[in-house]
Parts: structure tokens; C-alpha cells; sequence
């Protein structure tokens, strides 16, 4: 098992790396929490992983209550989080309970939520099973739902009592999900290591294959990478706000096309724009551009779209929560490895940057 700590004071987690769920009840057992348990996954991940987890669970002795919602980013809403704090209210759960989110970053987000707000604050783990998840979602404390189209606009920042990432779980993905899950992975490269850009980019294949040396190796980078910027920057006020390279112009094609495209899909094609729109304003060379976008292609992920409505998605952005006295403060690329934040008001620059993700 690798462990890599995320320190936030009273608020630090671990993150147990590893391949199986032998050592969860182990891990929560670490916590000194002793409530009830609630595990909260989604109708997929229930059928490919929550009898392995619930059996590793109760093989040591721990009762485990099950609420499955509908799989997707539909079921992101306060309407499930209503359910869910029914469920939590008929079955007497209490501040010393502790609930665990198996799943993607959907059930982590709305877990993470109904912990943060169920009864002024409960511990929660976060057992991701999507890379996306691995990659990103589950470490940082970021929960919350959308709300009238608009994505993540309710949520709060709430950690973790710890992370569980078992890598094995990605051999029940789809490959459309393992693709977009990449998506994140290749942001973490873009803006804070080129050698781990190379190192994605050489190992697609094994990836693919599962190979679980490259997919350890794979979490404790992100997990590091991440970790360290939210260590420095836990409530999104300055640094943190690289990780959202590529997420600006993302959400916006996310939303606008009513989450038709995976949101590592979105994220794929808005680093792609964020690029263009870099080089444009000669902050990075062109070859550098080409880099990145053959490693997506290499991957699988979307680079260009078939139809995109630039003003529509321009003007969705501006409901992104990042926005500020209405101007949009993006995260661009001077090179791999290395990202600026800065305003950009031209609105004809956006839209070309837009627009070049269209065939």
C-alpha cells in the first residue's frame, strides 16, 4: 500500500493507495470514528464493486447501510441530497456516523455535500472508483451539486477523514470513461511537471492494459501534485485555481450541450482551447500546442467538435462560480509544466479560442 498525507492542519487526511479492499475497514478503523456506516454509491458501481467493498466491510465486523442513486451527473442535485438525508434521518444516523462515497466524482461530490450539511457536519471517505476521481475529484474537499443547469454553483469545502483509491476498480470502467478519467491526469502534467506529461504520454498503453505498477504510480503523482496545491491553497483563493486549467471553457461545453459529453471529454477540449488561446497571445510555442493535443488523440479524448455554438458557450461562462465582477480569469500555458492565471477581456480572443475547437 502507498500512502501519501495531505496536510491541512486538524483538517489533514491520508491517502491509502492500493489494489484490493482488504485494508479499508482497517483504514476506518485508524479514524477512531465508531458511528454507523453509510455507503452511498450509484446503481453502476453498486453492481461491479459494492459487494466486494461491503463483504471487506463486514467480513471485520462493521454493519454497512446502502443507498444507491441513479448513475450520472442528472442525479447531481439537491433533490437527491433531499433523499439522502431521509434515508440518513429513518435510519437514525448521528453525528458519529460516517458516510463512505463509492463511486465516481458524482457520488463523491453529493456524499461529500450531504456529510458536509447532515447535521451541522459528519465524517466522510471517499472510495473513488473512476480515474476521474483518482486523478482529481476525490482529493481536495471541493463537494457539491449543480443546480438549474448551472454545474457545482451549491457545494461547500469539506475534507475527508481519508481517501481509499483502489486501482483495480478501473478494470470495470468503460473505455469511455477511463478515457475522459486521462483528461485530468494530462492537465496535472500541463501545469506543474513535464516529466510526468512524458511519462503519461509513453505509458498510454500500459494504462490501458491496467498495469497496476502504472496505475500506482499514476495516483501517487496526481495525488501529490494535487495535494500540494491544496495544501497551499485549500479554499480556491489563489494557486488552487490552476487545477481548473482547461475547466473554464469545459464547464461552459458541459453545460451548454446539457452534459451530453463526459466532463473529462469538456475538460479535454477546453485545455485544448485554453492553448490555442495561449499561443494566440504568444505565451507558448505552437509545437508545444501540437504536444499536448496528440497526446488527447493518442488517449482517445475529443480535441475538435463537430458543431459548437461559440456565443452560447461564450456566454455560459459567465455563470461559471470563478467569475468575478464579470470577467473571466483564465489558466493558460507559457510551456508544459508550467501555468499563469490572467484576465482576459477580448471577448473576440474567447471566442476564437472557442471556435478552433470546431472540425
Amino acid at each position: 500500500m502507498i500512502k501519501v498525507n495531505i496536510d491541512l492542519g486538524d483538517r489533514s487526511y491520508p491517502i491509502y493507495i492500493t489494489t484490493d479492499y482488504s485494508s479499508l475497514a482497517k483504514s476506518i478503523a485508524l479514524t477512531k470514528v465508531n458511528g454507523k456506516l453509510a455507503l452511498i454509491t450509484d446503481n453502476n458501481v453498486d453492481k461491479a464493486q459494492g459487494n466486494e467493498c461491503i463483504e471487506a466491510l463486514e467480513s471485520s465486523g462493521l454493519k454497512v447501510y446502502k443507498y444507491i442513486i441513479e448513475a450520472g451527473e442528472k442525479s447531481k442535485n439537491l433533490d437527491t441530497i433531499r433523499d439522502i438525508y431521509k434515508f440518513l434521518i429513518d435510519n437514525k444516523f448521528d453525528r458519529n456516523s460516517v458516510l463512505l462515497a463509492l463511486g465516481g466524482g458524482v457520488v463523491g461530490d453529493i456524499t461529500g455535500f450531504v456529510a458536509a450539511t447532515f447535521l451541522r457536519g459528519v465524517s466522510f471517505v471517499q472510495i473513488p472508483t473512476s480515474l476521474l476521481a483518482q486523478a482529481d475529484s476525490s482529493v481536495g474537499g471541493k463537494v457539491g451539486v449543480d443546480f438549474e443547469g448551472k454545474k457545482n454553483i451549491i457545494g461547500a469545502f469539506y475534507q475527508p477523514k481519508f481517501v481509499y483509491l483502489n486501482v483495480n476498480t478501473l478494470k470495470t470502467l468503460p473505455a469511455r470513461e477511463m478515457q475522459a478519467g486521462m483528461a485530468e491526469i494530462v492537465k496535472h502534467g500541463v501545469i506543474r511537471d513535464s516529466d510526468y506529461f512524458d511519462f503519461i504520454d509513453y505509458n498510454v498503453s500500459k494504462i490501458f492494459n491496467f498495469d497496476e505498477d502504472v496505475l500506482q504510480y499514476l495516483a501517487k503523482v496526481n495525488c501529490t501534485i494535487k495535494g500540494a496545491v491544496v495544501e497551499q491553497d485549500e479554499t480556491e483563493s489563489g494557486l488552487r485555481a490552476i487545477l481548473n486549467f482547461g475547466h473554464t471553457i469545459g464547464h461552459a461545453i458541459e453545460s451548454v450541450y446539457e452534459f451530453k459529453y463526459l466532463h473529462g471529454e469538456c475538460v479535454s477540449l477546453g485545455m485544448v482551447a485554453a492553448l490555442n488561446m495561449a499561443c494566440d497571445m504568444e505565451l507558448i510555442e505552437r509545437n508545444e500546442v501540437q504536444r499536448v493535443v496528440d497526446t488527447l488523440k493518442k488517449i482517445g479524448l475529443p480535441v475538435k467538435l463537430d458543431q459548437i455554438d461559440v456565443d452560447e458557450v461564450y456566454e455560459r461562462m459567465f455563470f461559471d462560480k470563478k467569475v468575478k465582477d464579470n470577467k473571466i480569469t483564465f489558466v493558460l500555458a507559457k510551456a508544459i509544466g508550467e501555468v499563469i492565471q490572467c484576465v482576459v477581456e477580448d471577448e473576440a480572443l474567447i471566442k476564437k479560442a472557442i471556435s478552433s475547437l470546431q472540425y
